[in-house]
């Protein structure tokens, strides 16, 4: 589970002719994300998604409010403990190119602490659910986008986290590569893993998401599940219902 309470996130940014201005780039959310649960982050391009899961992941500290992580042994305070039990995809993730993704998989077993002998079962049960067989010892400069999105991925589930915070895991991929990174999503849902999603795509969210929560401008404008927004008059699917959330603000 986790849970950010009134956080927000300011910074300063220099106008035209000079003169510095604070801007608050999330602005007073509250949420939470259960296990077992896959919830939703849209909003358009500057709405504050991303600062809001980098402050969600322990990447970025708020400027005010709190973000707390509790898994089946308690709630986690030390900062290496949060960062185990979480795996973090952002739309920037850079993998080293030179390695090829078993020999990458492999590095960061052992950076996450699996034990020597473990290593190889583990990377081998990761490359059979994101279905990475015929490319997995590539290297990594080598692969096309949708296979180094899925070695992103791979990435952040080897050390077989709790909690699963990923930006846009999908932009720009292929329907295989995408179909694929969505299934192992549901099945993760399954086991009661806790998944913060942030999407532009309005038809995977309705099919993925347990709930949606809708930001702009930094502040949070919505949160429902797929099924109340498209009983809200006038809608009858989810972009129609983002379209008339978005033009009220």
């Amino acid at each position: 589970m986790i849970r950010a309470e009134h956080v927000i996130k300011t910074f300063t940014r220099t106008e035209k002719k000079g003169r510095k201005e604070d801007f608050n780039a999330v602005d007073d959310i509250s949420l939470t994300a259960d296990e077992g649960e896959i919830v939703g982050i849209l909003g358009p391009n500057g709405a504050g998604k991303t600062t809001l899961l980098r402050m969600l992941a322990n990447l970025l500290e708020p400027t005010r409010g709190s973000v707390t992580v509790e898994t089946q042994a308690g709630v986690l305070s030390n900062p290496v403990e949060i960062k185990k039990n979480i795996g973090y995809l952002s739309g920037n993730t850079k993998l080293y190119g030179r390695l090829s993704v078993r020999e990458m998989l492999t590095l960061f077993g052992g950076i996450y602490g699996i034990a020597d002998d473990e290593i190889d079962q583990r990377v081998d049960e990761v490359v059979d659910v994101l279905h990475m067989e015929e490319f997995v010892d590539n290297r990594i400069e080598k692969l096309s986008t949708g296979q180094t999105q899925r070695a992103s991925i791979a990435r952040c589930l080897v050390h077989q986290p709790d909690i699963y915070i990923f930006d846009e895991p999908t932009l720009g991929l292929d329907i295989i590569s995408s179909a694929a990174i969505i299934e192992f999503m549901k099945s993760e849902k399954e086991k009661g893993k806790t998944i913060i999603y942030s999407t532009h795509y309005m038809e995977e969210a309705e099919y993925l998401c347990d709930r949606i929560i809708m930001m702009n401008h930094g502040k949070l404008i919505c949160n429902a599940s797929p099924e109340e927004l498209k009983r809200r008059p006038g809608t009858a699917n989810m972009r129609q219902a983002f379209y008339m959330i978005i033009e009220k603000e």
